[in-house]
């Protein structure tokens, strides 16, 4: 059985490969984007008929930002062989001939629980990630410690800036809460970290900073950072960079510093959906969350986040869609989370105008 279910990984990987291998990291593409879908958190076990609805919107590139399998494990075998259920999905297969399909990680995919730079398999985790996605062997993604990558679409006027985050494989342990569950559920927590005052703690590591400021120097329009943790939302005690505020404040800093306009962020992690605002860098930033495509907990959605702009926390299967209306005489960025079935679970509006700083 083993061998029937590595040969058949080799057949996906194969497929995959056929599908992004066009898409080198760091190098500019030509095609406009006008439709990207996004997700996270989605169980090799569970059925995924999200799929369809995913293909319905016909996105014109897919983004995984994370728990794209449950691996949790560190054996390379049995993470090889979730990878081989998610692409032995008939969804899936029918994604990868769609469009093309780019990918970051979060902790299960990466192999540990809210896991970071301690877990001792993280560096045969990356290469079997990327060879199950058809990243190209002389990508940059594959000659460096991990996952992050860049990449470009369309022409001057439509530029759209994809840069996909490791939050994992460089992240120092984050600091426990130790209040009491009742302290915790009369607060409406979920309560498992509070923000660290190490000067040490990062989420990036030093070499992906410096990757992040070259390419935020980079021309575009519109730059999508796809974090697998959620940047804004801070309050519930989830994993988010509010655990870290001294990162979130040197992000916040570079964008401003690089002149990069038109950020968007987008994540996933916490198996629910929203949209949350913050009005603390030279123009608003917004972080799009998008969790699950298969798992959901409405307790967690409950939590409290002043910072949420939806008008509910999603708390269903669904996938986010992000669209740029380049014919607007101000580009008009829609954000939807879609649940299974089609349904629209909340909408909103984004002018792109106003993703960069106001003129004096």
């Amino acid at each position: 059985m083993r061998s029937l279910i590595l040969t058949f990984s080799a057949l996906i990987l194969a497929l995959s490969a056929s599908v992004t291998d066009k898409l080198s990291a760091e190098e500019p593409r030509p095609e406009t984007l006008h439709r990207i879908a996004f997700g996270s958190c989605g169980s090799e076990k569970k059925d995924q008929p999200i799929w369809t609805d995913v293909i319905a919107a016909k996105p014109d590139l897919f983004l995984f930002v994370g728990d794209n399998i449950y691996g949790d494990t560190e054996d390379m075998k049995v993470l090889a062989d979730k990878y081989a259920q998610l692409g032995a999905k008939a969804g899936y297969q029918k994604l990868l001939q769609a469009c093309p399909v780019l990918a970051t990680w979060d902790d299960h995919d990466f192999g540990v629980n809210d896991g970071g730079s301690w877990y001792p398999k993280r560096a045969e985790s990356q290469q079997i990630m990327l060879d199950f996605f058809g990243v190209p062997a002389d990508s940059p993604r594959r000659a460096r410690e991990g996952v992050y990558g860049a990449y470009t679409f369309g022409p001057e006027g439509k530029r759209v800036q994809v840069i996909l985050l490791d939050t994992r494989y460089f992240k120092t342990r984050m600091k426990g809460d130790k209040r009491s569950d009742e302290e915790k559920q009369r607060l409406n927590l979920v309560g498992w970290y509070v923000p660290t005052d190490d000067p040490e703690a990062t989420i990036l590591g030093a070499e992906q900073w410096a990757w992040l400021e070259e390419q935020l120097k980079q021309p575009a329009e519109l730059r999508i950072i796809a974090s697998s943790i959620q940047v804004i939302a801070d309050e519930k005690g989830m994993e988010s960079w509010g655990n870290a505020p001294a990162e979130r404040e040197r992000l916040y800093q570079l964008i401003e510093t690089t002149g990069a306009e038109g950020v968007l962020f987008i994540s996933g992690d916490v198996h629910f959906s929203e949209i949350s605002k913050v009005d603390v860098g030279p123009y608003p930033f917004v972080d799009f969350t998008s969790s699950g495509l298969t798992n959901s907990e409405p307790d967690w959605a409950a939590a409290v986040n002043t910072h949420r702009t939806s008008p509910i926390a999603y708390a269903k299967p669904t996938f986010g869609l992000i669209e740029m209306d380049w014919a607007a005489p101000s580009p008009k960025i829609t954000l939807e989370a879609i649940g299974v079935g089609g349904d629209v679970a909340f909408r909103q509006e984004l002018r792109l105008d106003k993703l960069r700083p106001a003129k004096q």
